[in-house]
């Protein structure tokens, strides 16, 4: 099928992962990112319909969302917290919890919203398109993870500085090697919904909105 041709993979996997963020980082749109996350998402979708329909029908895989995934995700995010905490504490004091003082009213929303409207459309190009889509490149074990994490972190340097693509690098082995072990696009995306909630909250989620990009 051409749609699985290698050298078609190539061209995509250029312009899609390379050429657009590459794009978005050049002409600062990091304002416009959500459209161009769920244009990419969307296309995402349209390509696992017309060519991985089989794997888009266990997409969710709600059956890994289980005690026994959760707590290492848990323990894990927890360790993070502390570091993400001590890391702004030391970087940038002045922004930490700067989200209760200046903009309180949005906390609730910021909660419900970033799973749906950022987490899950990240999740679902980064780890359930990513891997099927690329797995003759990179295949589906360690290099896989790297690869998703790279691309990951090279996305947010569409924020223009150091700590959005930083952040994200580790972030994105964290929820490749989750979706690794469980194909599961729920759990890495309640996974990320909580790393990305906590960010928020403490003042870092500036990297992810502000920093430089103006």
């Amino acid at each position: 099928m051409r749609y699985r041709n290698k050298n078609v993979l190539r061209v995509e996997f250029f312009l899609l992962c390379l050429v657009v963020p590459g794009i978005i980082m050049v002409n600062k749109w990091a304002p416009q990112m959500f459209l161009f996350l769920w244009a990419a998402t969307i296309y995402g979708y349209l390509v696992m319909r017309l060519v991985y329909r089989d794997r888009l029908r266990t997409l969710w895989n709600w059956q890994a969302v289980c005690w026994q995934n959760l707590k290492p995700v848990l323990i894990r995010w927890l360790i993070a917290c502390v570091g993400m905490t001590l890391f702004l504490l030391i970087y940038d004091p002045d922004r930490l919890f700067g989200l209760f003082h200046y903009r309180p009213e949005i906390i609730p929303f910021l909660l419900v919203l970033y799973p749906v409207v950022s987490a899950l459309p990240q999740e679902f190009i980064f780890c359930s398109f990513f891997f099927e889509r690329y797995k003759d490149f990179f295949g589906s074990g360690s290099k896989m993870v790297i690869a998703s994490g790279v691309m990951f972190a090279y996305a947010h340097c569409l924020y223009i500085n150091p700590v959005a693509p930083t952040l994200s690098f580790f972030g994105g082995l964290i929820f490749a090697s989750t979706y690794r072990k469980t194909n599961s696009l729920a759990l890495v995306t309640i996974e990320h919904g909580l790393y990305g909630n906590f960010l928020f909250l403490i003042g870092l989620g500036f990297y992810f909105y502000g920093g430089n990009v103006q």
